[in-house]
């Protein structure tokens, strides 16, 4: 069964992000990335997550490879694989990330660069 959740808005240094459902393995969110702002590099040991552009242009590394996306593009992120989003672009970025997984917890991160010092 899928739940839908309160979509409590969450601020961070690069934008913010609301859950917007979920169900047993996975939960959908929606990511607003400010422009010029990127995310940490990292990874997650529990779960994978699907990335869809839905407003923006993204740089996304994915591994050792830099892709970028527009709208309606999408990218598959296996768990334990480095990856970082980036918005290169001077409006903002808006994905719909689909995490799957067995733990989808927000602890579930390692930091490897964090422009806002969170390594």
């Amino acid at each position: 069964m899928t739940h839908t959740l309160n979509r409590e808005k969450v601020d961070r240094p690069w934008g913010s992000y609301e859950s917007i459902g979920m169900g047993p393995g996975f939960q959908v969110k929606h990511i607003v990335v400010k422009p010029g702002a990127s995310l940490s590099l990292q990874l997650h040991h529990h779960r994978s997550e699907h990335w869809v552009v839905v407003k923006g242009k993204a740089q996304i590394i994915v591994g050792h490879n830099t892709i970028n996306l527009s709208v309606n593009e999408s990218v598959y992120i296996a768990k334990e694989t480095k990856h970082r989003l980036s918005n290169p672009e001077a409006v903002d970025l808006e994905i719909i990330e689909v995490q799957i997984g067995d733990y989808l917890e927000e602890d579930d991160i390692e930091r490897f660069e964090d422009l806002y010092g969170r390594v």
